[in-house]
Parts: structure tokens; C-alpha cells; sequence
């Protein structure tokens, strides 16, 4: 099955449960796929939706964030709530000695000299952690190893 597939079931059981908290959560996401799917005219593969996914919790975690900046915890709730019902489609999260192992095979394999190389790092690295890493802390180890 695939993980559209996956989310609209997810989707249908929502309703019969009468979990609209849920529910809202993932018409966000799959409402989000869809667009994208119309944007670029494509069916979008397992590893596109985790991409979609991977948007979609980085703006919540900026909208958390913000809004207890300013003191609304209620909103924050909200958005803490749909934070972990979009993590339960992602694939299980690397260890931080998973990466740095995937990392250092990555800088042997590219060749990678120093800071100037670290595009041709990130775009080998990309593929090989799509969902399951952060490719924010993956930057920093990248920067730190090349540095």
C-alpha cells in the first residue's frame, strides 16, 4: 500500500471515529499532496509525500514556535497535535550514529575536500536520509565534518 493510500484509509477511519481533530490533520496533509499533484501535473511517489510531509512539519514547528512567542499555548496545542500526526508517516528516524556512519561514506564516495564541496555532499546525502533524518542537523554535521 502506499502512503497516499495509507493517509486516505487513515482518513476514512478518522471519520468513522468521529476523531475530527484528527481528521482536520490529515485533510491538511492530504490536501497539501493533491495540490502538489495538480501543480506539477504528476502522481506523486511515496518519497514525494515525504517531502510534502517533511514542509508540513517544518511550518508547524515554526508556527509552534511563534505562537508561544506570543503566548498562545492554545494554538501551539493545535499545532503540537498536528506535528505528531504527520511523524507517524515518516519512516523511522536515523540515530545520530546512523547519519554520521551514512555521512562519512558520503564524503569518501563524493571525494569532498573542505567547505567549498558541500553541495555535492548534500546532494548525495539527500536520497539516502529522505524522511528519516533532519537535513537541518545533517547541514551542521555536514559544515562540522568539512570544516
Amino acid at each position: 500500500m502506499t502512503l497516499k493510500a495509507q493517509i486516505t484509509e487513515d482518513m476514512k477511519t478518522a471519520m468513522r471515529a468521529k476523531d475530527s481533530v484528527r481528521l482536520g490533520a490529515i485533510r491538511l496533509l492530504l490536501s497539501a499532496i493533491k495540490q502538489r499533484e495538480v501543480d506539477e501535473r504528476i502522481e506523486l511517489s511515496d518519497i514525494d509525500v515525504i517531502t510534502v510531509i517533511e514542509k508540513m512539519l517544518k511550518q508547524r514547528r515554526d508556527s509552534i514556535t511563534a505562537y508561544e512567542s506570543a503566548n498562545r499555548a492554545d494554538l501551539a496545542d493545535i499545532e503540537k497535535f498536528e506535528v505528531t500526526v504527520l511523524q507517524t508517516y515518516l519512516p523511522q528516524q536515523l540515530t545520530e550514529d546512523e547519519v554520521k556512519a551514512i555521512l562519512e561514506q558520503v564524503v569518501v564516495d563524493t571525494e569532498a575536500a573542505g567547505i567549498k564541496d558541500m553541495g555535492k555532499v548534500m546532494a548525495a546525502i539527500k536520497p539516502l536520509v529522505a524522511g528519516r533524518a533532519d537535513m537541518g542537523q545533517i547541514s551542521g554535521l555536514i559544515k562540522t565534518r568539512l570544516a
